[in-house]
């Protein structure tokens, strides 16, 4: 297992804004943005103790879909590449990569390469997919995604670890003699974190995985997902403590003087800072956070707030 985060206090990562656009969550500003905005966020992040950006996958979104879906979603290898480039610290995490669609060769081949382009920066999140017609128009079964993507785990921490040539035999895929360089600069190779909050995917977070990404849930499900988790990651003889993250309310720091939403946590640092701090009394080690914002300014306005005020004060 590989462990990535500092032990003993509190992390904090976010999803970037723009390269996923679905209605659910994209604010209003985030249509008209592009790569300039991207570069933006992922420097304040860099400059102010962010453990970690992200980027989400999706291959193709069927027009059923694509209303509350929308059609935007950048591809996470070529945009944590870029923005590798442009940091010197953070993280670059997959929150998800659907690596279930394509031969793991393939995607340790990717995902190799770009821990190599950023200093071994790299943190694989994976994830089954829920897209039906995104796995039927690439040939990969949808009803056994669950089981294609276990596989497909076992055989990426083969692929991605410290020899050039690997074997790996599976039912699914195998492959031996064949070499791939270059190699990861994390050793024994980057982390995987798993994500999804089904009994599914917390098994598979407990068994195979370096991290747990829980997809949304509130407090008292977090809480009792996490004794699950510890649980069957006993059960299976898994020593090492998994990095479990959590995707915390949305976030303004300070009076907002504009409607933020009803679940927005906001007010004083101080205030957020306790709140937030239930996270680590249940087990969490890593909080995702995002902050509700009109523009880019206002978002690299409110990470640095974060950064600075709030914080430090996680640790208490």
């Amino acid at each position: 297992m590989v462990r990535v985060l500092p032990e003993g206090r509190l992390a904090y990562g976010m999803q970037l804004p723009v390269q996923a656009q679905s209605g659910v969550f994209a604010e209003g500003w985030e249509a008209g943005a592009g790569p300039g905005e991207l570069v933006a966020v992922a420097r304040a992040a860099d400059a102010y103790g962010f453990a970690y950006v992200a980027c989400c996958e999706h291959v193709a979104i069927p027009r059923r879909l694509a209303g509350a879906m929308g059609t935007v979603w950048y591809d996470p290898v070529a945009t944590l590449a870029h923005l590798a480039a442009v940091t010197e610290r953070v993280r670059l995490l997959s929150h998800v990569a659907v690596v279930g669609l394509r031969h793991p060769l393939l995607s340790a081949k990717q995902f190799a390469t770009l821990d190599r382009l950023s200093g071994g920066r790299l943190i694989i999140g994976v994830g089954a997919g829920h897209v039906q017609e995104e796995f039927e128009a690439l040939g990969v079964d949808f009803a056994r995604r669950g089981a294609v993507l276990d596989e497909t785990v076992d055989a990426l921490k083969a692929a991605l670890g410290p020899e050039e040539f690997v074997a790996f035999a599976g039912e699914r895929f195998a492959f031996s003699d064949l070499g791939q360089a270059p190699r990861p600069v994390q050793t024994p190779r980057p982390p995987v974190w798993v994500g999804g909050s089904s009994p599914a995917a917390v098994r598979r977070a407990a068994e195979r995985g370096d991290g747990w990404l829980p997809q949304g849930d509130r407090r008292p499900q977090l809480r009792e997902k996490i004794g699950v988790l510890k649980g069957l990651r006993e059960a299976a003889g898994v020593v090492e403590p998994a990095e479990i993250g959590a995707i915390a309310e949305p976030l303004y720091v300070g009076a907002p003087g504009w409607d933020v939403g009803r679940r927005t946590l906001s007010g004083a640092p101080e205030r957020i800072a306790a709140s937030l701090r239930e996270y680590r009394e249940m087990g969490v080690d890593q909080i995702q956070v995002r902050f509700r914002c009109r523009g880019p300014e206002e978002l690299t306005d409110q990470m640095a707030a974060f950064g600075t005020e709030v914080a430090p004060l996680l640790g208490e």
